[in-house]
């Protein structure tokens, strides 16, 4: 049975042109014989797609399979009525431009790819920004042979297969198409003597050192973009980029939320209950701040502008100081002695959250046994 040339394309029998046309794009440039040397499957692949755009793309054709579900181009389908057309060599020409040159396999330009680097960072440099230096492998022009490939001019012929046009034009049934030379990879040209520094590849690995500003502010997931640092371009194509994804540091004090930093602050239950005035550390240094009696486990004390800068504004978060009250363990005989005492002499007034607690708790059972 023969496939369906909507299903082998991928889209809905009501598609619009252009729809057909980006669905043709993307497969062609997945399954072309340049991309997928040597793989059959993917070349029959290839001139289904590409049969299936040649008539979809085609108004008449597209009419008359619509109506009879047949290939206007088979056997006894009446394609005697059905010229050329667009033919497939405009339909190629137009598709695979921006791919390969324009049907021209000499000016077939091609983008370096782009580099992915993973950089950990500390804390402290997050919040301040830092300068460091990092070693990229990549690959470069051969020096040697300026990127051509050859020991030298002489080294370079015209090749056999295309005569030098960089293309081989093909018979597919009632229409040709034309596809890169293969044995000059759509150059025109055959080394015949390669450069012995790069082996013809044109381009050779070397480590690269580059000096980063990480600027003041930054998170984990962060990205730091460096145009034109990437891989090498191919046949004269711009190079690509360098991506930097940074990876901060976590801090053994503070923690960070947004532009805030929060440190918890452990004091004793003395300190807590008479007051008492501690210094706690920041970004910058020491800072002194004010317990005041009676202060409770949780209590908060911000220190404006002492967290992070803001990345892309001015000012700075806060630093948050948490109270956390440390109960004391492995007490002596007499410790207990005085804390009992202590506890006897204590009234509800100095403990009015615990009161209000229980009174709670007491009023919540007595509607309970009401019912």
């Amino acid at each position: 049975m023969a496939k369906d040339f909507y299903e082998l394309l991928g889209v809905h029998r009501n598609a619009s042109e252009a729809e057909i046309k980006r669905a043709f794009r993307r497969l062609a440039v997945q399954f072309h014989p340049d991309k997928n040397p040597g793989d059959k499957a993917a070349e029959e692949k290839f001139k289904e797609v590409s049969h299936a755009y040649e008539v979809l793309s085609d108004p008449e054709k597209r009419a008359y399979y619509d109506q009879y579900g047949v290939d206007p181009g088979a056997a006894g389908a009446g394609q005697a009525g059905f010229g050329a057309g667009a033919g497939m060599g405009d339909i190629f020409g137009d598709i695979f431009g921006e791919f390969f040159g324009g049907g021209r396999g000499r000016s077939r330009a091609v983008a370096g790819e782009d580099v992915r680097y993973n950089l950990t960072i500390s804390f402290t440099d997050a919040a301040f920004g830092t300068s460091t230096k990092i070693r990229i492998p990549r690959w470069e022009r051969c020096p040697e042979c300026d990127g051509s490939g050859a020991r030298s001019k002489d080294s370079v012929t015209t090749c056999s297969a295309c005569r030098g046009t960089g293309q081989i034009r093909m018979q597919q049934g009632f229409f040709s198409i034309t596809r890169t030379c293969s044995k000059c990879g759509g150059e025109g040209r055959v080394i015949t003597d390669p450069c012995p520094a790069c082996r013809g590849r044109r381009r050779i690995e070397r480590e690269r050192t580059l000096s980063i500003k990480i600027p003041a502010g930054v998170e984990t997931g962060n990205t730091i973009r460096l145009s034109g640092e990437g891989e090498l371009g191919e046949y004269g194509g711009p190079p690509g980029d360098l991506y930097i994804y940074l990876t901060v540091e976590e801090h053994p004090l503070f923690k960070r939320d947004g532009q805030d930093i929060i440190l918890d602050v452990p004091i004793s239950f003395v300190q807590a209950a008479l007051g008492t005035e501690i210094e706690v550390p920041t970004l910058t240094g020491g800072e002194r701040i004010k317990v005041p009696a009676g202060t409770q486990p949780g209590h908060l004390f911000r220190l404006r502008g002492k967290g992070f800068p803001h990345l892309r504004g001015s000012g700075a978060g806060d630093e948050i100081c948490r109270i956390t009250v440390e109960v004391p363990t492995k007490l002596t005989a007499k410790q207990k002695e005085l804390l009992k005492e202590f506890d006897c002499q204590s009234n509800e007034s100095c403990t009015p959250m615990t009161k209000g607690f229980w009174e709670n708790v007491k009023e919540l059972f007595g509607d309970r046994q009401k019912k």
